[in-house]
């Protein structure tokens, strides 16, 4: 048995679908056979989590699995070892600087809120 990194893909519409096409990328840890076995749990997975419901708006909201687009083998599950890695090419390299520290400062203070709390 081997652990496996796959990303399932959902699109996401809210109403008549009316609106800029949503797709949600989640990446989900499988424990598998084989890359064949992974595939297939993660596309069960995938299938299982559709689901219909009603927004805050009354609409009706509707998450639809795509498939599952990556499929990387993990070697071994250690202390700081990447899973999963994507270059971004942006435009304006000091916003996306700027974003990522932001998002940094908003974990470490959550984190340092946790804390206090535990104490």
């Amino acid at each position: 048995m081997k652990w496996y990194l796959a990303k399932l893909v959902f699109r996401i519409i809210c109403g008549e679908g009316n609106h800029t096409p949503q797709f949600d990328e989640q990446l989900r840890l499988l424990f598998a056979e084989n890359e064949m076995h992974a595939f297939q749990k993660a596309r069960i997975l995938g299938d299982s989590e559709e689901d219909n419901f009603l927004n805050n708006e009354q609409k009706p909201v509707h998450w639809k699995f795509i498939d599952v687009s990556e499929l990387h083998p993990l070697n071994e599950l250690i202390d700081g070892a990447e899973i999963y890695s994507r270059i971004n090419e942006d435009e304006d390299a000091d916003e996306y600087v700027k974003i990522t520290k932001k998002r940094a400062k908003y974990l470490h203070e959550k984190c340092l809120e946790n804390t206090f709390e535990m104490i």
